[in-house]
């Protein structure tokens, strides 16, 4: 029997944007950028495995046995990279009770001929498909929102400019606002959520919100960015989320303090 989605937040008091990249994993608009998971050990022992395979007669007793050596290092990366999605898509459905991400074309991303092979191995799409069931199941609001321009545009004045994929800060000539190029799109995905949600700024909406909208709905030259709503670049990498289970709130604070 399917389940009826949850109803969506009148006032949500836990929110997050987050978006997905090559060098970081996922960037968030509390500040935590996740480190990609490095499988290149798993990824050599594959290429190893299948030389070897390449040069075993074909149909030998000595083939069969290389044959299941390959099979096992695929099925090793497909449940490390498996584990990795699944646990960082439960930290976020856990911890927050309004997801927003991109609406990624990972289709089209695929077919084209730059970054193919990041982007299979980045497995966004599943990320996201996890992650709207996990937010379902645990009563989290989940919404996909148009990523077009996500990463030009400014997160406190909108004006958009264009930046070619090496430039990674985002530096606004109209309002002067910086920031990480990531965590500046990972609050324009908030701000579209927000909007499809239909939640603004109203009486009891939390301080982090309400900063946010005083950022993002003026559009006015005479105001400038509220800095402190804005992430403040927490790393945790991939292989804390696998080996703990999640980038927990704890975690984060304790990194923080060690940094």
């Amino acid at each position: 029997m399917d389940r009826e989605p949850p109803e969506p937040p009148e006032n949500p008091k836990k929110c997050v944007g987050i978006d997905v990249g090559i060098l970081k994993y996922a960037h968030d608009t509390d500040g935590t950028a996740v480190g990609s998971l490095n499988l290149s050990a798993e990824r050599d022992r594959l290429e190893r495995e299948q030389r070897s395979l390449s040069r075993t007669e074909h149909g030998s007793n000595n083939y069969e046995t290389q044959r299941r050596r390959v099979a096992e290092c695929h099925a090793d990366l497909r449940r490390k990279r498996r584990d990795f999605l699944h646990k960082l898509s439960a930290y976020y459905a856990r911890e927050y009770d309004f997801v927003a991400v991109e609406d990624l074309n990972v289709k089209g991303m695929m077919e084209s001929p730059s970054n193919s092979r990041n982007t299979a191995s980045a497995a966004w799409r599943t990320f996201i498909s996890l992650l709207e069931y996990k937010c379902e199941r645990a009563g989290a609001h989940f919404v996909a929102v148009n990523p077009r321009g996500t990463t030009k545009e400014c997160a406190s004045c909108g004006i958009s400019t264009e930046k070619p994929l090496w430039v990674r800060e985002h530096s606004c000539p109209a309002c002067g606002f910086e920031a990480d190029r990531d965590a500046n799109a990972a609050w324009n995905i908030l701000s579209r959520g927000l909007k499809e949600l239909g939640v603004g700024r109203s009486e009891g909406t939390s301080p982090e919100i309400e900063d946010f909208w005083c950022a993002n709905e003026s559009r006015s030259d005479s105001l400038t960015p509220v800095e402190t709503a804005l992430p403040t670049g927490t790393s945790v990498p991939a292989k804390r989320v696998v080996e703990a289970g999640s980038p927990t709130l704890k975690e984060r604070a304790a990194s923080a303090v060690s940094e």
